[in-house]
């Protein structure tokens, strides 16, 4: 039975795609939850988005995008890392070479295959008959190779099969997974 994804952001409930690729749909978008992801962006979100991994306290740690913003533009970025210390911790990782010593770490061809599996789920959310720009590449919106540490982490801390998400994961250790809740 295809799954119905809903998103609510700034332009309310949205119906973006039916799939059996899709994942359940989380809760709906409360006002707390658009106002912190706001705060945590430091601009209001400029597409819709779902809640799919609170922290401790429940408020939202990653969000999962609609794959076209409300002004059309495609989105790539699936999933994004909000939670102020798991982006710091992530952020100190990267700083410390974390993105080139992930890449030398996993398996080029699970990599790839993320990449792939990545793109797939986010292009079954492109709403049906959508003709405009569409997202491109993988995690992060790259094709290859590791772009981003937060994007990966932010995919593997929602339930995503991700060499580089379990590569953070183990570095970061268990007192970050300690920080987070999957919703899905």
């Amino acid at each position: 039975m295809p799954t119905v994804v809903c998103l609510r952001g700034r332009s309310g409930v949205v119906t973006v795609h039916s799939d059996p690729v899709a994942p359940e749909p989380a809760a709906p978008v409360s006002q707390d939850d658009l106002t912190e992801v706001a705060r945590l962006l430091g601009r209001e979100p400029a597409g819709d988005f779902e809640v799919v991994v609170r922290n401790g306290s429940g408020a939202p740690a990653v969000i999962r995008n609609a794959p076209i913003l409300g002004d059309g533009r495609p989105m790539p970025t699936l999933y994004w890392l909000v939670e102020e210390d798991l982006r710091r911790l992530v952020g100190r990782l990267e700083s410390e070479g974390g993105v080139r010593a992930a890449e030398a770490a996993v398996d080029a061809g699970e990599l790839a295959a993320a990449h792939d599996r990545y793109a797939t789920e986010r292009d079954a959310a492109v709403p049906e008959g959508h003709s405009g720009p569409r997202p491109s590449g993988g995690v992060g919106g790259t094709r290859r190779g590791v772009k981003c540490l937060h994007a990966h982490y932010a995919w593997h801390l929602a339930g995503g099969d991700d060499p580089v998400g379990r590569w953070v994961a183990d570095h970061l250790g268990p007192s970050a997974d300690a920080l987070v809740r999957r919703v899905m």
